[in-house]
């Protein structure tokens, strides 16, 4: 039996949701929001990755959400590299629903929304609420303490492992030009 994507998808997103999509980087995140027939609800924001960045974030979805007449919000991400995890337990712990959106599916939607495959933040951002509007996503959930130090011990066994690899190599090479 062939995967179909449309087997995957949900349908949650009502008329009373305010679609939150944000496009994370390593010290500042662009967020763009949507209703939910992908009509853009104010402008975007850019917002550092810290608490203070964060409290900016949820008072920006405050105002669009009583601004529109919207009642829920659910904040969408691509969950690339770490820099998304500290935004979205953050966002969980002030009971903000938080998915994420498969990153692959982002790259081949790009153009859908202006028949360019050109790549910006804010234009990212929209694409990953486009994506959430259209019901791609996956739900997060809070993982337990020692399960998120577990991930980074894991995380760092395979650097440390990746550089003892590469420094055996380099001794080996060193040692065919030293003893030839």
């Amino acid at each position: 039996m062939k995967f179909k994507m449309q087997d995957k998808q949900n349908q949650r997103i009502t008329d009373k949701h305010l679609v939150v999509g944000v496009d994370i980087a390593q010290q500042f995140h662009v967020a763009r929001a949507v209703n939910f027939r992908g009509i853009i609800v104010g402008d975007s924001i850019t917002f550092q990755n810290n608490e203070e960045g964060f409290v900016t974030l949820l008072d920006w979805i405050n105002k669009l959400k009583k601004a529109h007449k919207l009642e829920v919000s659910i904040v969408e991400m691509e969950p690339t590299g770490h820099y998304w995890i500290n935004l979205s337990m953050w966002l969980i712990n002030k009971e903000i629903e938080v998915v994420t959106v498969n990153p692959h599916l982002i790259k081949r939607n790009k153009e859908n929304r202006d028949n360019t495959q050109s790549k910006s933040d804010k234009k990212d951002a929209l694409v990953i609420a486009d994506m959430v509007k259209n019901g791609y996503y996956s739900f997060v959930r809070k993982t337990p303490e020692a399960f998120q130090k577990l991930r980074v011990l894991m995380s760092n066994r395979d650097v440390i492992v990746k550089r003892l690899v590469s420094s055996i190599n380099q001794v080996k090479s060193l040692g065919r030009y030293c003893f030839s």
